[in-house]
């Protein structure tokens, strides 16, 4: 039941003989999903004020990109969502989640900061845990100079970020004074040992395959020795009480979708707010695709609309 939207482009694919992301080296799987926001990504839209900055890190500056809602002053003091990218822990940058950090922003009128952690294998675990930590301690210890509002502040990010998101919620909480209002999950990787049925289900044929994960998980991991570790599984942290609410998206023909849902399930039960959405024709990546997938765009709307409802 994939979406003929997402069958096309999946044909497109297939036609002009891309080669599996798995066989490229990490620079050129970079390179590659860089250039391929040209062809799926919608034009970036403006926004009122755009700048970079570093947060000092545990291995030296770590970069950001700062965005601030059209319509807004500079002094106004904004709810701020610490934003960290998808890509296996191995490809992405600020440059290929830039389009969505600004719909996010705008739609949202929440300032949004993108943060650049360390990739693998350059940098393995848990080099891009250390990083989300350490630049979401900054920001909020900067707020003021910043011209946001510490006390809602929320972390989010769409795979391998949604994992980072989850973990840095679930440190906070244990290290008792970085304030957490909210947690934005999309399609997060919640569980490295890889089991449930929809990796399965959908590991061959939706761009994620099984042989794409291992890729990443093996550059990031280096092996199976950390599967366990909950900084690597969230869904393994032996309590997921007193979490700040997170709105969890999932996509129906995602390998990731059962982790999304087996996250939501356990902070529910441990009596964190969790809601779940899943978009059940949808492949795992299409929230970045509103250019050729319209419910990507639809997508984005319900994620800004949940970061209205938690901080403003």
């Amino acid at each position: 039941m994939l979406h003929p939207q997402a069958q096309a482009l999946l044909r497109l694919i297939e036609e002009k003989g891309v080669p599996p992301m798995h066989t490229l080296s990490p620079a050129d799987a970079r390179t590659y999903y860089l250039e391929r926001r040209f062809f799926t990504q919608p034009e970036p839209p403006h926004v009122a004020s755009l700048r970079e900055a570093e947060a000092r890190g545990p291995a030296g500056p770590i970069r950001l990109r700062c965005y601030r809602p059209l319509g807004t002053p500079d002094e106004d003091v904004l709810p701020v969502l610490v934003y960290f990218h998808g890509g296996g822990w191995v490809i992405g940058d600020l440059e290929t989640h830039d389009t969505l950090c600004r719909e996010l922003c705008n739609l949202s009128g929440t300032a949004v900061i993108a943060v650049d952690y360390r990739l693998a294998p350059e940098h393995r675990f848990p080099a891009a845990v250390e990083d989300a930590m350490a630049a979401t301690r900054w920001i909020s210890d900067n707020a003021a100079a910043l011209k946001v509002d510490a006390n809602r502040l929320a972390v989010g990010g769409d795979s391998a970020g949604g994992n980072l998101a989850a973990v840095v919620a679930l440190q906070a909480r244990d290290a008792g004074n970085l304030p957490i209002a909210f947690q934005l999950l999309i399609y997060p990787a919640t569980d490295q040992r890889r089991g449930w049925p929809s990796h399965q289900a959908n590991g061959q044929g939706y761009m994620l395959t099984t042989e794409l994960i291992d890729y990443f998980h093996d550059h990031y991991f280096g092996g199976d020795a950390h599967d366990a570790d909950w900084r690597a599984s969230p869904l393994l942290a032996p309590n997921h009480a007193d979490l700040p609410p997170a709105f969890i998206l999932t996509a129906g023909l995602d390998p990731l979708r059962d982790e999304g849902l087996q996250y939501a399930q356990k902070m529910s039960e441990a009596g964190s707010r969790a809601t779940l959405v899943n978009f059940e024709r949808e492949l795992h990546g299409f929230i970045l695709m509103g250019r050729v997938l319209d419910e990507a765009n639809v997508a984005v709307h319900v994620c800004a609309s949940q970061l209205v409802h938690a901080l403003h």
